[in-house]
């Protein structure tokens, strides 16, 4: 995985080690994932930690589909399935695109997660764009968030 550049830089600055990475450099390598089967009450209870900008729905390996925040209106009752509010378009990246390519066009999308999918839709990984805009989080990150939140619970 490449490692970020220290100290990070904020905008549309990026380090010099995004410059030459691809997306399966910097995605998270396990992110967390849900079945098909995830209920609409189940992904807004999901959505209450604030890190959680996306949520993958994924079955034997296979991205069927993401959900943010704003696919689920209101007003869609809590036992239906999520999976009919999810979609693909716009949200996936081949492993091999360049991350600055990827960054640029998450920025522009104003999205902090795509997931990273190969030929057959097989999810890969998570990129999960930093709060400062300029790089994406490790696995480490992640862990560290985590451990963070079992330590506070």
């Amino acid at each position: 995985m490449v490692e970020e550049a220290s100290p990070q830089v904020a905008g549309d600055e990026v380090s010099t080690a995004l410059t030459s990475a691809v997306a399966a450099d910097v995605m998270v390598r396990v992110p967390k994932v849900h079945g098909p089967g995830l209920t609409v009450r189940e992904c807004r209870a999901v959505f209450v930690d604030d890190h959680v900008h996306m949520v993958l729905l994924v079955d034997e390996g296979r991205l069927l589909g993401t959900l943010v925040r704003g696919d689920l209106p209101p007003e869609v009752p809590g036992p239906d399935a999520a999976l009919p509010h999810a979609r693909l378009a716009g949200r996936t990246v081949a492993p091999t695109t360049p991350a600055v390519a990827v960054r640029d066009e998450m920025v522009a999308a104003g999205a902090r997660r795509w997931a990273v999918v190969d030929n057959e839709g097989n999810l890969l990984g998570l990129l999960c764009l930093k709060h400062d805009l300029a790089g994406f989080c490790s696995d480490a990150d992640v862990a560290g968030r985590a451990a963070d939140r079992d330590c506070s619970a």
